[in-house]
């Protein structure tokens, strides 16, 4: 199969998936040599080397010594296909040479030499596999629009395994099942939407494998890797969701391990739902944006290395330079400014600067003009060959905001006093009514709370922390702040400038929501001799 980047720098490959995991799936799918496999179609749609094909050919042959029926008859009903030609043939002798050891002359045709999502399929009682994972991005335009027009699924920016979900599962036989081991990004991300909804209205989720803490491939990549198993509707099924850390532990699933939940598969915008707040308290959350805030995320330029200098200083117009900042700066819960500046091209009315008026500038961007101007963005508008692909509006740099890297490990958030503009690695809120609304909303941000969301909205990283986005961000339900007693509120200001995650965890663990106050639908804060409970008591 063709994976994304691998641990070996290159960016595409052969992955093969390990023998163990192999035989798991296929145990998994009852294909198994003790029963009888004689008029069975199964389909590999994307074999590369034949991890799944050489396994399943074998099972076929003794099955059939087991039930006497004609092996090579029945080897019509197994189907690999593989794109790439060198691979399709190099599989094609190591089928062959698999048969002639086992002394048979007459080899059928196995491997078909195309492109899975454009050929002609007939229904399979079995699709199982590895679909490649190419990401958006990187699939060649004139396929792109092409599976487009067939895949419903393929939207957004899916990566090329969505339509290999849903050609198979549009071609499965009645008691037919699909079974990949892929990446589980789909499951939690926008990209993954269609394909849950298809699944959800004609089909049956049997069970999610999670393997992301273990490894079944034969060598380290960079993936997030599931085993998916999907039936027709007509079917009943569990909707069960495990996470394995070894793949040894796999034979002890439906004994020592169990299911770590049960998916929601009705609620497609989030199959990971469940009561992370409590149901007689949600009156008294809100989204961040309905309270006042804004979401936003920093500058893309389009050409960093340009644009972003610790050097400008001196050499380009003063007026014209921001300090940024940029995740590189917010690291190991700490926060210090590397002194990097970028050029804002824009004047004080949104449209470019006259280069005319700043010599230096113009000098220097005149001197990267070929680069900058076979930017996509300039060859739009080849006049403005020296705009970034974001506006700047120098306003944001002076506003208080919490800044948040869309991928950190911090356990600590930080707070921009307004020194600095973002870059477009880290996102940011501004806003709030009152001084140090902020640090609320910071310290509840940090909290088991919000984290436990952000794992049901979104993917977790290698190192099992959560991803900030603004489309999870904006689905957060958080306290409303406003209705957060006085006592509390100090509560949570402190725990933020101490940097206390313990202390702000029990602040929040303890709010009495009886002492939240909703008035006529208006939010009003509690007076200050009203009696609640709070952390500190």
């Amino acid at each position: 199969m063709l994976y994304g980047a691998r641990s070996n720098g290159n960016e595409h490959g052969l992955v093969l998936t390990k023998p163990e995991v192999v035989n798991f799936m296929l145990d998994r799918v009852n294909y198994k040599e003790e029963n009888n496999l004689k008029d069975l179609v199964v389909i590999e749609p994307s074999a590369g080397d034949g991890a799944f094909v050489i396994p399943i050919i074998e099972r076929l042959l003794q099955s059939s010594k087991r039930y006497d029926f004609d092996f090579q008859n029945a080897l019509k009903n197994i189907i690999a296909f593989e794109i790439d030609s060198e691979l399709a043939n190099s599989l094609e002798t190591r089928i062959n040479n698999f048969l002639v050891e086992r002394g048979f002359n007459k080899v059928l045709h196995i491997v078909k030499n195309e492109d899975f999502l454009l050929s002609e399929c007939s229904t399979a009682d079995l699709y199982i596999g590895n679909p490649p994972y190419v990401r958006h991005e990187k699939i060649p335009l004139n396929q792109k629009r092409e599976y487009k027009k067939r895949f419903r699924t393929f939207n957004k920016r899916a990566d090329l395994f969505i339509p290999f979900y849903e050609k198979c599962l549009r071609n499965l036989s009645s008691n037919g099942l699909v079974s990949f081991i892929c990446s589980n990004r789909w499951l939690k991300s926008q990209y993954g939407y269609s394909l849950r909804e298809l699944i959800k209205l004609n089909f049956n989720l049997h069970e999610i494998i999670d393997l992301e803490k273990a490894s079944p491939f034969q060598e380290e990549v960079i993936a997030y890797p599931a085993i998916t198993t999907i039936g027709k509707k007509s079917h009943k099924s569990p909707n069960n969701y495990y996470s394995i850390s070894d793949i040894d532990n796999l034979s002890l699933i439906d004994s020592t391990v169990v299911p770590e939940r049960k998916l929601e598969v009705s609620n497609t915008a989030n199959w990971f739902q469940s009561e992370v707040i409590e149901t007689k308290y949600l009156k008294h959350f809100d989204t961040i944006q309905n309270q006042g805030f804004k979401i936003g995320i920093g500058v893309a330029s389009g050409a960093d290395k340009i644009f972003i200098s610790k050097s400008f200083k001196g050499e380009i117009e003063e007026e014209l330079l921001l300090p940024i900042l940029t995740s590189k700066d917010i690291r190991n819960n700490t926060f210090s400014w590397s002194g990097s500046y970028i050029l804002n091209p824009y004047n004080d009315q949104g449209g470019l600067i006259d280069l005319k008026k700043f010599p230096k500038a113009k000098q220097y961007l005149e001197q990267n003009k070929t680069q900058l101007s076979q930017r996509h963005v300039a060859k739009k508008q080849p006049q403005n060959w020296y705009k970034t692909i974001d506006r700047i509006h120098p306003t944001l740099r002076h506003k208080e905001k919490i800044i948040l890297p869309d991928i950190s490990g911090n356990t600590h958030i930080f707070i921009d006093t307004g020194n600095y503009y973002p870059h477009h690695n880290l996102y940011y809120i501004s806003g709030g009514k009152r001084k140090n609304d902020l640090k609320v909303l910071a310290s509840i941000l940090m909290s088991d709370m919000v984290k436990n969301q952000l794992y049901e909205l979104g993917n977790k990283m290698n190192g099992g922390y959560p991803r900030w986005q603004s489309q999870n961000l904006k689905k957060l339900l958080i306290p409303i702040i406003d209705s957060i007693p006085i006592r509390d509120r100090a509560a949570l200001i402190s725990a933020y400038d101490n940097k206390d995650l313990i202390d702000i965890n029990h602040i929040i663990t303890q709010f009495d929501y009886d002492a939240f106050k909703i008035t006529a639908g208006q939010l009003k804060l509690l007076e200050p001799e009203t009696k609640y409970k709070t952390a500190s008591q």
